[in-house]
């Protein structure tokens, strides 16, 4: 089959990658146009676009997806099938192309966790597991009918880099299984509707104003969402008028001491009390500095 891969971030190379070591053919790849970022503003390509230029892939990279010349330049690839992973949303004109259809991976168990952050969504909301799910693209975000899904465990120290790295592989996997199902014309798509409970959580972009810590909310709550948001973009508090970004912690014991209330040696530890317990910092970056464990920040920081 003549396959055309869609996605930008690391998460899609993965993918991209597998499909190339099982000898299918890539014909082009879709991904964001450059842009500037960083202090300097230097000039930033993604990930699959790097990936693909190393492995000798035609790049497409349209500012608008409905662009008349990118639709041709699309239909001129003549692909069987398209695959997305971690792309944006599709216009009909696009995902309804090729013959045999357009395939997404998402980083779910569908129909749970729609939407733009489903792996920051799942720990925050404390899972024990979740998973990957290949679907047909249809009209509505994350609705197609699935193909194929595979359940991944979340450990209690998880955070979401960590789970990230899990999806990332198994969606790779998954990927393949799908590819080779469609091939063999051996799939049979199971509408959502059909697996939708009464409780749909949903998984919707994340913004600062979700990352900043309440300490009046009980201590598993608080530890989620620190490890949900970890390492980007980071759950964060204020500490002597400077925001703190907190990465990773460990539960400890209440001290009695009122929700938010700092504590520390000045050398090994520091804590702030929650609802109904503490939480002590391990990994942190205060405002200005680079990110670091506890002692090293401890050595160069005098609390008030």
């Amino acid at each position: 089959m003549r396959i055309i891969f869609m996605g930008t971030p690391d998460f899609a190379v993965a993918s991209l990658e597998a499909l190339l070591q099982a000898g299918e053919e890539v014909v082009a790849v879709v991904t964001t146009p450059d842009k500037p970022a960083g202090r300097g503003q230097k000039i930033h390509e993604s990930a699959v676009k790097k990936y693909a230029i190393q492995q000798g892939l035609p790049v497409l990279q349209p500012e608008k997806l409905r662009n008349p010349e990118f639709i041709t330049a699309l239909q001129s690839y003549r692909a069987d099938l398209q695959v997305v992973v971690a792309f944006r949303m599709l216009p009909e004109v696009v995902w309804n192309m090729p013959p045999l259809g357009t395939i997404n991976v998402h980083a779910s168990l569908l129909p749970q966790y729609r939407g733009a952050a489903p792996i920051n969504h799942a720990i925050i909301q404390g899972e024990a597991h979740t998973g990957v799910t290949t679907f047909l693209l249809q009209h509505q975000i994350d609705t197609g009918n699935i193909l194929f899904s595979q359940q991944v465990e979340i450990a209690q120290e998880d955070t979401a880099g960590i789970l990230h790295d899990k999806l990332m592989a198994a969606g790779a996997e998954v990927l393949l299984k799908t590819v080779e199902a469609v091939r063999n014309n051996d799939i049979h798509p199971v509408p959502q509707a059909q697996l939708e409970t009464t409780v749909l959580k949903t998984a919707p972009k994340i913004f600062k104003e979700d990352c900043q810590i309440l300490w009046d909310r009980p201590t598993d709550e608080v530890y989620n969402q620190i490890r949900g948001l970890s390492p980007y973009p980071a759950a964060y508090t204020i500490l002597n008028d400077k925001v703190l970004k907190i990465f990773e912690t460990k539960k400890g014991q209440s001290l009695g001491e009122t929700p938010g209330t700092c504590s520390s040696d000045g050398k090994t530890f520091l804590s702030f009390a929650t609802q109904d317990g503490s939480l002590l910092v391990t990994s942190l970056q205060l405002e200005g500095k680079k990110r670091m464990q506890i002692e090293e920040f401890l050595r160069g920081y005098r609390l008030d």
